[in-house]
């Protein structure tokens, strides 16, 4: 049940993502970068798509996505568009590999160690689900910042969530 529970938050949440992104008037909207606010918009994507697909997507589910950690808060002026497709194959290694897990998996040790440490499967996959939430809080304000614009794009929604 918990991995079902995760994959349905996770696509709330990245479909909220995808409103976000586009709710912003135009690409350079994205990129502004208000003292103050840690990261511009489209930084948030390229990480929350980077992050996923590479803990989801290349370590849980075999993809080969080869993640660039560093470019993902360097890299700047991607469009709209880019950053859509980046939600839309994160969206894809999430539906691909989340259903081929079993509630058994989830009280064994995530196949990768983070920061030096090991957590199960469980622990971790909830941390990614709310790592994302976290971000797209961020993603969030900063729109609304930038665009002046205080209307929400539904991000939590509990009528969104789908099992």
């Amino acid at each position: 049940m918990l991995i079902a529970t995760v994959q349905a938050v996770l696509l709330r949440e990245l479909a909220a993502v995808q409103r976000s992104i586009e709710a912003y008037p135009d690409d350079a909207s994205v990129w502004t970068h208000p003292a103050g606010l840690p990261n511009a918009g489209g930084t948030l994507v390229l990480h929350l798509a980077g992050n996923l697909q590479h803990y989801v997507g290349a370590v849980l589910g075999g993809s080969g996505y080869k993640r660039d950690r560093s470019a993902e808060f360097a890299r700047r002026g991607v469009s709209r568009a880019e950053l859509l497709r980046e939600i839309s194959a994160t969206v894809a290694a999430v539906r691909r590999t989340l259903p081929t897990l079993t509630e058994q998996s989830l009280s064994q040790p995530y196949p990768e160690p983070i920061g030096g440490r090991e957590f199960t499967m469980e622990i971790f996959l909830v941390h990614l689900t709310t790592h994302l939430a976290y971000h797209l809080g961020q993603l969030d304000y900063h729109r609304r910042v930038v665009t002046g614009d205080a209307s929400g794009v539904g991000a939590l929604s509990p009528a969104a969530i789908q099992l």
